[in-house]
């Protein structure tokens, strides 16, 4: 069973979703307005997945949904009244992983509630995917660096310094990226 904070922005409906998420077996650990800290109350409460309900994002919401995003990613969905492409782009570059224009029925919700998750699960791959390609181009550039130093200090030509790289890597059983830090270190050390 999923486990939801439900974050209330406009007062009217508050009973209506909270009863359609009980009524489709939904735990609802917490209910708020969004007058609170939301990355606090998310970190405290650990939920599977955070429902806003607002009649339209404002920008501290939208703020909320970012910090959220970035230091505690989970699903998002927003429930909202407001139909502008414009919101709906902004939210959804903020972090919101569904966001739902106006209908609140207990029928809808686990699909909703499954897209959602889907899509969240997509995003944070593809997020991985590229923090590791972030990394990999970050390494390659070091180790280029360490191979151009290694050229003036050895007096060699590109593929000797590369071989010298790979042999002592293998020797001290690591990684190449550790031996390019190994030599520009020892480079700014020696300048």
């Amino acid at each position: 069973m999923l486990r939801i904070l439900l974050i209330n922005d406009t007062a009217n409906k508050v009973g209506r979703l909270k009863a359609a998420l009980v009524e489709a077996g939904f735990e609802v650990l917490d209910e708020s307005g969004l007058t609170i800290d939301l990355p606090a109350r998310v970190e405290s409460v650990r939920p599977d997945v955070v429902l806003i309900d607002t009649q339209s994002p404002s920008r501290d919401v939208m703020e909320q949904v970012v910090l959220v995003s970035r230091d505690q990613p989970r699903p998002i969905v927003m429930f909202t009244d407001e139909h502008d492409p414009a919101v709906m782009r902004q939210a959804i570059k903020a972090g919101v992983s569904a966001y739902i224009v106006e209908g609140i029925l207990a029928t809808r919700l686990q699909p909703i509630l499954d897209v959602a998750m889907a899509r969240f699960e997509s995003d944070q791959a593809l997020r991985a995917q590229l923090h590791a390609r972030d990394q990999q181009l970050a390494e390659r550039k070091r180790i280029e660096l360490a191979k151009g130093l290694l050229m003036k200090m050895k007096d060699c030509k590109e593929d000797e310094a590369y071989t010298l790289m790979r042999r002592q890597a293998m020797s001290r059983q690591q990684k190449l990226i550790q031996v390019a830090e190994q030599i520009i270190a020892m480079s700014d050390m020696l300048s």
